[in-house]
Formats: structure tokens, sequence, C-alpha cells
């Protein structure tokens, strides 16, 4: 459903009669050992061109992906990087598990992982990424720039774009690890220039050469432009005066020159297709509700450098970046009430077409709440199961910025269990309340007559008020959601914890003996595996150990082969391996264990109570059967606060206070250490990786610089680290972040 555009990922095509950068292209091809490449320039200075120019004349392997706005999301840019990677050289297969996981740190995973592949790519290849200045999200372009440690020798970083790229540049310049070409640089010779009109097809003598070169300063897309205005029967004086090394005065040249110089039915097809990312014969004519686009499209293509191939069947095309948004701003003033109906066009092409990501984006672009809520609706959830948490916030934010939400209620609970799951209290409360003061007529995707089922499980994941109304809230969900509802298996999984806190836990198990039961051949449901986890933790309740491993194998198994493994919801997994490790005195394997329960630990916070405080009693008894005081004390710190806020959790909480009576004997022990790190600070380690500055990392996590700086200083104090660097690398010794 939300699939990789392959064109992103393959060079541009050369047109015939594009200049060739000669000079350029051999200055790059002179085996610069410069591990990082810079392509800075306004748009139409022909950066994309070199490059597939030196890609195309060097001996060496070349990634490109080209990069856009949609492209603001860390795991799909760099699941663009793998694939591209991955076309040269088949990569490391934990890339792409950890791409596609939800719960998966990126600096703390992804971003070691996918470093790991390129630094350990046996030929060398240029990983090319074009158009770089689009991408504004922090994450994403701290993740490029980690990425530039991991350029294996003879290998080569290419950034190009409008703006500098999310590097270091100083300190890249100042080790010599910088090779920058900028517009001086791409700007065309007299030769070059002399070329480019020959091959439009213009003639001009000498002293009118230097006129226009004069004029345009060399600028590429100002003497293309310039050619085709000369060509269309334009005066020299005017194309010179038009194109001055910037783009200020294309647009008055776009509407008196060419624009007025083509057919009625070109100039519509120019400017009305501009709202299109990328085109293809039968989304022209779907757009357009004109037969004959497909030719009109073919006709462009073969004489117009402006409109560039994506593939090599001649099916999908773009318009250069300069051009699009120059025909753009002229529909915008010539035929502003048509633009909407344009995108909404768009949109019910490519949903007839089985792309609904792309339709959502035209949805939103058309301004059509109605529309982006219902495929929120349906691909929020993919979107957190393809690890595109940043995608799905997007969306949810876009619909909050433009309608009122309670509007929508169903979508603000997807939302709530969106934030739930990904371990953001704050907006899960806030979806919630949203949701609950929201109504709804009409049947919902899961084929329920009304929102009360979806309500009702909400009210249940959040156990506001113990485990009685958890029960009864779960129940209601059961018996009045569709009967093949997807959220089926979730309402068995609530009923059963409700009984086992409402210290019934004979029917707890049946419950999970039923969601179990609901595992499907084809799907590998969560909720199956943390069924098989409970029944493990409840066997070993009652010294039944050899069933307990049985389930456990199982959770595990079933786990790794869905790609959970980075879920926060399998902490309780982790802690139940931990002390079936320490039931056979095999103290390694349940350090393992709780490393990596340690890892997912932050993703467990009040509003899934039940889970959040079950998982870490358990990875508490297993620290204090392991002597760690200090870590089972942090853990009772962090039981304490949730339970400040639910208060009322039935027999775990008594199983709290047994902890804490536990540790009140348990002598005091050695200073605390890395198993005592809290969730705040395991929250931040994985950005200590990164090359963000506290005050960075402080706004990405929305804390104040104070707050990181402390969290900080007591993560370096607990890892005996004396700096940044030493703390990261401490981390990653003991498993914390991935190397």
């Amino acid at each position: 459903m939300l699939g990789l555009v392959t064109s992103k990922v393959r060079r541009p095509l050369l047109r015939p009669g594009t200049v060739r950068r000669s000079f350029l292209i051999d200055r790059l091809r002179q085996n610069d050992p410069r591990p990082v490449v810079s392509v800075v320039a306004p748009s139409g200075y022909g950066k994309t061109t070199l490059l597939s120019q030196w890609a195309e004349r060097n001996g060496r392997s070349f990634a490109w992906v080209s990069v856009d706005e949609r492209d603001n999301d860390p795991k799909v840019l760099l699941s663009y990087v793998a694939e591209a990677l991955d076309a040269v050289e088949p990569i490391d297969g934990r890339v792409f598990d950890a791409l596609a996981s939800p719960g998966s740190s990126v600096p703390g995973t992804v971003i070691p992982r996918l470093g790991s592949a390129f630094s350990s790519m046996t030929s060398p290849v240029a990983l090319v990424l074009d158009d770089v200045h689009t991408l504004h999200d922090l994450e994403s372009r701290a993740a490029l720039s980690v990425l530039a440690d991991h350029v294996p020798g003879g290998s080569q970083l290419v950034f190009a774009g409008q703006a500098p790229p999310p590097l270091r540049v100083a300190r890249l310049r100042a080790q010599g690890m910088l090779l920058e070409i900028g517009p001086r640089d791409l700007s065309l010779t007299r030769d070059e220039a002399s070329l480019l009109l020959r091959n439009a097809d213009v003639a001009v003598d000498d002293d009118d050469l230097a006129e226009l070169y004069q004029r345009t300063e060399g600028w590429p897309a100002g003497l293309y432009l310039a050619a085709l205005c000369l060509r269309e029967g334009g005066s020299l004086a005017r194309a010179a005066a038009s194109f001055r090394g910037d783009d200020r005065f294309v647009s008055e040249y776009l509407e008196t020159e060419l624009l007025a110089r083509i057919s009625p039915r070109q100039r519509s097809f120019l400017t009305r297709t501009a709202v299109l990312e990328r085109m293809s014969g039968p989304l022209c004519e779907a757009v357009l509700q004109r037969p004959g686009s497909r030719a009109t499209l073919s006709d462009l293509a073969s004489s117009n450098l402006l409109l560039m191939p994506l593939d090599r069947r001649g099916e999908w095309y773009r318009y250069h970046h300069l051009f699009r948004d120059m025909l753009l701003a002229q529909l915008h003033r010539t035929e502003p009430d048509l633009v909407p109906v344009l995108y909404r066009r768009a949109a019910e092409w490519h949903e007839r077409n089985a792309a609904p990501g792309a339709a959502l984006e035209y949805w939103m672009k058309a301004g059509t709440a109605d529309a982006v809520a219902r495929l929120a609706g349906v691909l929020i959830f993919p979107a957190y199961q393809q690890g595109r948490t940043a995608t799905a916030e997007r969306w949810l934010g876009w619909l909050e910025d433009h309608v009122n939400m309670e509007d929508y209620p169903a979508v603000a609970v997807l939302a709530a269990l969106f934030a739930v799951v990904t371990g953001k209290p704050a907006a899960a409360e806030r979806w919630a309340r949203i949701a609950e003061r929201g109504t709804i007529t009409t049947s919902l995707p899961d084929g329920s007559a009304t929102i009360e089922p979806w309500l009702a499980l909400l009210r249940a994941y959040l156990c506001r008020d113990g485990p009685g109304q958890m029960l009864a809230d779960a129940e209601l969900a059961a018996a009045t959601m569709a009967p093949q509802s997807f959220w089926r298996t979730a309402s068995i999984l609530l009923q059963a914890m409700a009984h086992l806190m409402a210290g019934d836990p004979d029917r707890a198990d049946v419950l999970w003996e039923d969601a179990i039961a609901e595992h499907r051949a084809d799907r590998v449901l969560i909720g199956t595996c943390l069924a098989l986890a409970e029944r493990s933790l409840l066997a070993i309740s009652q010294g039944a150990w050899d069933q307990a491993e049985q389930h456990l194998s199982r959770a595990q198994s079933l786990t790794r082969q869905a790609n959970y493994e980075d879920y926060p919801l399998v902490t309780i997994i982790h802690a139940v391996a931990a002390r079936v490790a320490l039931h056979h005195n095999d103290r390694p394997r349940a350090l393992d264990q709780l490393t990596r329960a340690q890892r997912l630990r932050p993703g467990l916070t009040h509003v899934l109570p039940h889970l959040a405080v079950q998982a870490r009693i358990e990875l508490a008894r297993c620290h204090l059967a392991l002597s760690d005081v200090a870590a089972a004390k942090t853990l009772l710190r962090e039981i304490d606060e949730i339970r400040v806020r639910c208060p009322e959790l039935g027999t775990l909480a008594g199983q709290a206070e047994d902890l804490r009576r536990q540790l009140s004997r348990a002598p005091g022990g050695a200073s605390p250490g890395a198993s005592a790190l809290t969730a705040a600070e395991l929250r931040l380690l994985p950005l200590l990786s990164t090359h963000l500055s506290f005050p960075e990392i402080a706004r990405e996590m929305f804390l104040s610089p104070n707050t990181i700086k402390s969290e900080a200083y007591s993560i370096y104090r607990k890892l005996g680290a004396s700096s940044r660097n030493q703390a990261v690398t401490r981390s990653r010794d003991l498993g914390l972040i991935d190397r």
C-alpha cells in the first residue's frame, strides 16, 4: 500500500543534446580521495545533469536517490538509500528489518546498520542524494550527517541541492574530506553556451552570443530558456534581458514569451499538468480529461529538455523543478479555481490505480478533508507497521491544522492508539480526548456499525479506572464490534489482562489461548506473541518451567518471523526470557535479554499502564536476582510514576508493593551503572550518537536544553564515561545502541 517509488532510485536519463560538462567530469573522475562531495547551486545550474554525466563516464558503481518532500520521514529516506545501495551490491537484510520496524531507533539501530552496510561495500560506489535541500526534518538531516562518517575508502557520498547539505561542513572542509562544487563551477563556459544553442537549433553570431552569454552569466537554464525564446521567434534583446543568472525574471518570460507563442492546447497542458509530481499518459488524460494527452506528453518529451524521463520505457516523466515552479505559478495566477480540481482528479486516479499513499498526498493538496481522513484511517497502521511513523504523524498533523477532528473520531481513535504503541503519552491522551468528544454515524473501516466499540477499546487500553472498568470496556468492544474486525484479538488480550489484574489468572489463561487461536498462517499478529508471553509468565508462577519455555520459544520465533523485535510491546517477552535464563543459571543470556528490554522499555508508558508496569516488575525481579539493586530501584521509581497516573492496577499494584519490600531489605550495593539508566535517559541515548547539538536534541525531544544536558551528564556517570563520544562507544559495547 505504501511502496517505494522505484524511479527515485534510478539515475536520471541523459537527453540527446545535453551539453557535456567535460572539465567538471574530469575533475570528479580524478580519483579524488575526499569521501564527501557537495554540489550546491540554485535551480537550473545543471547539478543533476552533471552528476548523471559523471555516472555515465565513471568506471565505478553509482547508487542514486532523488529526494523529495515526502522523504522528510527518516525511515522513508533511509529506505531509499538502502534500496539504492542494495541494487549495487546486496546489503545485510537486518538493515531492511530495522527500517520496516516501527519501534527501531533511527540513530540507535537503523543508521548503525545502514552505515555498516555502506562501509562494507566490496567495491567503490558513489551514493548520490539529489535535491537534498528538500529535507527539513531534523532527524532525517542528522541521519545523513552520520552516514557521512561511514563512507568506505574509494567510495563517495554525494549531496546535490540548492542549499548546503546537512553536514558539519566546516569540520569536513578543515579535514580535507569535502569536495565542493558551486554556481561558479557549474556556469557554462562560452564554448559550452555556444554548443547548447546549436543543440537547440538556434544559430547566433559571435557578437550575439557574447551578449547573451554576458547577460545570462553562463546560467544553463537561462541560456536554454533564451534558446527556446529565440526558436519560437522571440528577439535576442528580449531573451538576453530576461535571464541573468537567477529566476527572478523567468515567470514574466514564461507568460509573455514562451506560453504566448505556443498553441492554447499546449499551453493548458503545460500549466495544468504542473500539479503532478510525476506524469504518465494515462494520468495526464485523467487529470486534464482530454483525449490525446498521451500524444502531447510524448511530443513534449521528444522536443523539450525541461521534461525529464523517469524510466527507460518512456512512460513516466517529471518537469525540471524550475520549469514546474514557473508553470505552477502561472496556473495559480490564471486559473486558481481549477487547481484543487486538478489535484482531486490526480488523487482519484491514484486511488483507482492502487496507489493510496500518493492519492492521500494529492487529497491533502486539494484540501479535501473527508478523503484525507478516509485514507488516513486506512493507512495509519500500515504506515506504522512499515516504520513510517513520521509520515503518519504528518498526515494527522495536516488534519489537525485543517479540520475539527471531533468530526472524525474514528481517525482520532486510530491516532490515539498509534501514539500509545509508539510511546507518545501526551499525544495519546490528547487524541483520546478528541475521540471521546466526537460523534459519527457512518460505519467504520473494520465494519463496525458505530464508534462505540472503538472508543471502548481505547478506554480499555488506557485503563484509567482500574481492572473492573477495563474488563467492562473490553467486553463491550468485543460484543459490539464487527465479527471480522481487526480489533478482535486486541479486545481478547485486554479482557485477559483485566482478569489477571482482578485476580482471576485461570480465566485470563483461557482468553490468552483464544487470542493465540486467532493466529493466521498468512500473518503473525503482535497479539499472538504477547499472549504466548503471558501464558509463559503464568506457567512460571505455577512452577511449570517446561511449559513456560515452550510458550516462550514460540513467542520468540513468531516475533522474529514478523519482524516485531523492535516493538516496545515485546519488552515483556525479553523479561520472560531473562527469567527463564536465570532459572537455568545462564547469566550471560539473562543479561542479553535485559539489555534488549532496556532498549525498548522507554516506549512502554503510562498510557499502556498494565503492560508497562507488568514488564517493569518482571525486569526488576531479574535485576534483584542478579543483585543489581540500583537497576531494580530505577524500575520501581518508573512503576511509581505510572501508578501516580493510574493507581488502580489490581494485583499488579500488590506485586509492586512486594517488590518495594524486597528492595528495602536489599543491601545498598555499588553506584548505579548502565543497567540503571532511566527511560528518559534511554530515549536520549541514541541521539547522542548523532551530530545534533544539545539544543537541537532538545528541540527534537520537546525538552529544555538544560534537561538534555542534565540527562546526558547522568548517562556519562552511569556509563563511566567522561565525554559524549566515550558514552556512545560504551553504549555500543554494551549493546544499548547498534554499532
